[in-house]
């Protein structure tokens, strides 16, 4: 469904990325983070999921600044090989990659912004720092707790999260939290016990295996649905439309 285009970043950086087109007139725009592993193939179904839902989705290449085509899958060497390449990206980087593919949605009308694992966290920064954002959803991205002093978008975590430290995973995600932030706005914070990494992906293989309880469809997130059995999770479904809400 999707085509590979290319973005020009503020500083003159030209970056790939992945685009997906709904059939008929875009309801918004959604721009799509990547994790460790590149834009890959997931990554691209998430993408071409949100196209289906009547979206412009937009995944840059945000490795493109240390190596091209990034894609990677989820062994161990595949974490590695992603870990390494991330360590590499400063946020002002990822900042201005993400404002590139921000204004090349512009067209479409209102605009979210969608991260997983470290696109979690680009995300979160996002919301704040690129202009031109509607809405923001982060997905588990470490270190959000470390910068709290933005607004609050809506943020989805799994507490038995093993990529990350159980100590970190559950103090950003306990089952229930409100977090005053400054200037008197607050995170709302809700996490299913049962969840662990990938919760909100599908087509992840093995990375994802461990979330079979969990939401598989990040894009319903976004569109504010919650992916899990009602009547339990109708809850997770209106905080979810927030986002909805905005684009």
């Amino acid at each position: 469904m999707g085509k590979l285009i290319e973005l020009t970043a503020a500083d003159g950086h030209r970056l790939a990325a992945y685009r997906a087109d709904p059939a008929g007139k875009p309801r918004g725009a959604i721009v799509v983070i990547q994790e460790i592993f590149g834009v890959n193939s997931h990554i691209k179904e998430v993408a071409d999921g949100f196209a289906a839902d009547g979206y412009v989705a937009i995944a840059p290449a945000m490795f493109d600044r240390v190596q091209k085509n990034v894609d990677l899958g989820y062994t161990p060497p595949d974490i590695e090989k992603g870990r390494e390449l991330r360590a590499k990206i400063t946020l002002d980087f990822a900042m201005k990659d993400a404002e590139a593919a921000v204004k090349a949605a512009a067209p479409a009308g209102k605009i979210g912004i969608v991260g997983y694992c470290w696109g979690g966290f680009v995300a979160w920064m996002a919301s704040a720092r690129v202009p031109g954002l509607a809405a923001a959803v982060p997905y588990y991205g470490g270190g959000i707790l470390d910068n709290t002093d933005i607004q609050p978008p809506l943020r989805r975590e799994g507490r038995d999260d093993p990529g990350r430290r159980r100590e970190e995973a559950r103090r950003e995600a306990p089952e229930a939290a409100d977090l005053p932030l400054p200037g008197g706005s607050r995170l709302q914070l809700r996490s299913p016990r049962v969840v662990s990494r990938a919760f909100g992906q599908a087509g992840a293989g093995a990375h994802a295996s461990v979330s079979a309880k969990a939401p598989r469809l990040s894009r319903r997130a976004a569109r504010g649905e919650s992916g899990l059995s009602a009547p339990r999770h109708r809850a997770a479904a209106a905080r979810g439309a927030a986002c909805r809400r905005r684009l």
